[in-house]
């Protein structure tokens, strides 16, 4: 492995060890399908989910869907991996996104499900419950759009310009 990606692979091993510890704990101290509130728009709801966001493929299986996040992620790896050195943006949000990714693995591949137990709400609205792990994947590819359009923007200033 080239030295200056080892920053970002700590990111990656940091975020999955963070998801998994809550998880831990989620799994052991929060009762399942029971909310507990947090703020007045936030709570903790335990649940399991079987598909990927919002709990689609869920037909795939758990097998199924490890072996096509392992696809997605060794992508993930390759893309950032050929990311220019100067996009360090796009390089933690590569790095989030693989954290996320592992953690998401690990309980799929372990559990046959994902733990999710964060749940944003409104009197008449609630939005999908979630994890750390897809909170990462979500900031990650921000990270990366952002960095994208940052280059794009530095590069149309430079034709004005040159």
């Amino acid at each position: 492995m080239k030295a200056f990606l080892i920053p970002y692979g700590l990111i990656a091993i940091l975020a999955v060890m963070l998801d998994q510890a809550i998880k831990l704990a989620v799994e052991a101290y929060l009762p399942m399908h029971e909310g507990l509130p947090v703020l007045p728009f936030l709570a903790l709801y335990r649940t399991h989910n079987t598909g990927i966001a919002f709990s689609m493929m869920a037909d795939f299986g758990s097998m199924g869907l490890v072996a096509l996040t392992l696809v997605v992620t060794a992508f993930i790896v390759w893309i950032a991996a050929r990311t220019d050195p100067r996009q360090v943006l796009a390089r933690y949000g590569f790095a989030l996104i693989i954290g996320g990714a592992i953690g998401n693995l690990i309980d799929r591949a372990f559990l046959g499900y994902v733990v999710d137990y964060i749940l944003f709400h409104l009197p008449n609205w609630s939005f999908a419950v979630f994890n750390m792990a897809d909170a990462f994947i979500s900031v990650g590819a921000a990270m990366v759009v952002l960095d994208e359009f940052l280059v794009w923007r530095r590069a149309r200033s430079a034709e004005r310009n040159g």
